[in-house]
């Protein structure tokens, strides 16, 4: 068990388009995605939501401010029969295509084509689910809901 995120873990992953329908992706310098192309990625902090997280991620990761879409899928596995391992994936459209990658966690990132994705050999296998599916369904964000003051919700949104 990892300590600092227990046995059930969310994480989110963003599908970043730019105008010109390249993909944002990184290699990362760790994990079971060492040197593979992956999307961007990271955990949901306390104190955010998942759309939050995955903006703060992609920002963190890459210097890429984005516009949220909305909720494309969901991963989910459990690892070693021990941890819950789930991860929320959103589409998102670039604000901005200047790269400045974070050193520490990533070998480089780069906007590619789907179809250089694709001949790649070092293309993870869910970046290869997801050009095989040619569409995504959006699930656009619904907010500025009150499910009812007794929950005490600071932050409370739908993706319907």
């Amino acid at each position: 068990m990892n300590e600092k995120r227990g046995n059930v873990w969310l994480a989110v992953t963003g599908l970043v388009k730019s105008p010109d329908g390249k993909w944002l992706v990184v290699k990362k310098r760790y994990g079971g995605l060492k040197g593979k192309w992956s999307l961007p990625a990271g955990f949901v902090n306390a104190g955010e939501t998942a759309d939050e997280a995955v903006l703060r991620e992609i920002k963190e990761e890459t210097g890429i401010d984005c516009k949220l879409k909305g909720l494309i899928g969901l991963r989910t596995g459990v690892i070693k029969g021990d941890i819950s391992d789930n991860m929320l994936m959103f589409e998102l459209e670039t604000k901005s295509l200047e790269i400045r990658h974070q050193e520490a966690e990533l070998y480089e990132a780069e906007f590619i084509t789907p179809e250089d994705l694709e001949n790649d050999g070092d293309t993870s296998i869910l970046l290869h689910y997801l050009m095989e599916e040619k569409t995504t369904t959006v699930k656009p964000c619904i907010d500025g809901i009150n499910p009812g003051n007794q929950f005490g919700y600071t932050s409370y949104k739908i993706f319907l």
